[in-house]
């Protein structure tokens, strides 16, 4: 079971380097550092800071952050059930668009999608059969986004 948990991890980091590589016509040399099984499983999605500092984030970045945090403010219809639908397209493409204009690298990158990832399952929720679960859904995503300034700058 560890061994499918670090192999699927692995996979993922690989995958999400490559996607967030905005200098496509470079090679780049991407460098795992050694871990055991349990290192790995044990850190695996844990944000942390730089130190004690704020991790330097994009542009594009926390400016996607704030679209999502406006789009959540400006959100009036918690009551509405097909509204949701429609918020979940305008952050899921927020969101697209925060990964496909990242430009971090390193161990700031690494703690970028140590954020962005949790929000994956909430924006799914915004779709859940049940009106109580989309609102959940919601004050999550509105606590998580509000987290940002935390971690970044």
């Amino acid at each position: 079971m560890k061994k499918a948990n670090f192999l699927i991890m692995a996979i993922l980091a690989t995958i999400l380097v490559v996607s967030c590589n905005n200098e496509k016509t470079k090679k780049q040399e991407i460098v795992v550092p050694v871990q055991t099984e349990e290192e790995a499983h044990e850190s695996e999605g844990v944000l942390k800071l730089n130190n004690g500092d704020l991790w330097m984030a994009n542009a594009e970045t926390t400016e996607g952050i704030e679209k999502m945090t406006q789009l959540i403010t400006n959100f009036r219809e918690s009551e509405n059930m097909e509204a949701y639908p429609k918020l979940k397209t305008k952050l899921e493409t927020e969101f697209g668009t925060i990964i496909s204009k990242c430009t971090m690298t390193g161990e700031a990158h690494d703690q970028l999608h140590n954020y962005l990832l949790p929000m994956k399952p909430l924006f799914k929720d915004l779709a859940a059969e049940n009106l109580e679960t989309r609102k959940a859904a919601l004050e999550k995503l509105t606590k998580h986004l509000s987290e940002y300034s935390v971690y970044f700058k």
